[in-house]
């Protein structure tokens, strides 16, 4: 048994509450669902889920730790975080209104989302802090699995619900946005939109204490 089961309705009810907090993945998220539509969320979720299966491994392998300990390391990561996010807003804002991309042109767009989820969860240090934090308090000394294994699994849940509510998240807002992708006023803008974001991403993470 990888998981406490006296433990896992605690660890379940746990993860759901921090689900519904609204965070920065959830805007990355639910503002390219609907800028662009629901495959480039779909897209944007996986790439979340990416991070967060790293970063459980990492976890899991106690690197994550060793990290969290040196306070000139996170630094340095929220640094390059911001600094990508900040990069990333200026590429929207610079895109011309012609740029606006095509339906056609969803799957380059979707795998460029992709990888900006991926990217700028792992050079978040408060998403590296969280998972050091956040599941040893679910390791059982009741079970003969290593703390290293529970952990792999409950990060694996983690993310499993994760997906599968940002996933849900994609297909609401995809919906509430679909009407605005067949409005031309608003797809000139729409790449200055998604630069709004980045910018407020990276103000928010530049800004924030570690």
């Amino acid at each position: 048994m990888m998981i406490d089961l006296a433990l896992l309705p605690v660890y379940l009810t746990t993860v759901i509450a921090l689900l519904l907090i609204p965070g920065p993945d959830m805007l990355l998220i639910a503002s390219s669902s609907l800028s662009y539509g629901r495959k480039v969320g779909v897209y944007a979720s996986l790439g979340n889920a990416t991070s967060g299966l790293i970063l459980t491994l990492l976890a899991a392998m106690g690197v994550s730790a060793l990290v969290a300990m040196n306070p000139m390391a996170l630094e340095l990561l929220r640094l390059l975080g911001g600094a990508y996010l900040l990069k990333m807003g200026w590429d929207c804002m610079r895109s011309l209104a012609t740029e606006a991309p095509e339906i056609e042109q969803q799957n380059n767009l979707a795998k460029l989302l992709y990888r900006r989820a991926v990217t700028s969860n792992l050079l978040n240090p408060k998403a590296l802090l969280f998972f050091v934090l956040f599941l040893p308090q679910f390791v059982s000394t009741q079970l003969s699995a290593s703390s290293g294994e529970q952990m792999l699994v409950l990060g694996l849940l983690l993310n499993v619900m994760g997906l599968l509510f940002n996933l849900l998240l994609v297909a609401l807002v995809g919906s509430l946005g679909k009407p605005l992708l067949n409005n031309e006023k608003f797809r000139t803008y729409q790449n200055k939109f998604m630069g709004v974001i980045f910018f407020a991403l990276a103000i928010w993470l530049l800004s924030s204490q570690i």
